[in-house]
């Protein structure tokens, strides 16, 4: 019998991540606030590095180290944007 609560975690994280992640594309689409934007990269990481996590546990390795530099790109885009866009509207 295999434990499952790990991956039905992962797989809600996944999903609410992915929510956030359309709400805040909505709400830039609306305000057009660079600040959704930010946020929007932060949540896709997160979504990248669950989807990495969900790989892992799958046994397949080279897809989640694919996935957990997917997420390491994401953060560090959204650090550049946050700074960059920071720095312009002073």
């Amino acid at each position: 019998m295999v434990n499952r609560g790990g991956f039905c975690l992962l797989k809600i994280l996944q999903i609410i991540f992915s929510i956030i992640v359309v709400a805040c594309i909505a709400c830039f689409l609306f305000t057009k606030n660079y600040y959704f934007i930010v946020v929007m990269n932060i949540f896709l990481g997160l979504t990248m590095l669950v989807a990495g996590l969900i790989e892992f546990k799958k046994g397949k390795k080279i897809g989640g180290w694919m996935l957990v530099c997917v997420f390491i790109l994401f953060i560090f885009t959204a650090i550049l944007t946050f700074f960059s866009y920071n720095l312009s509207s002073n």
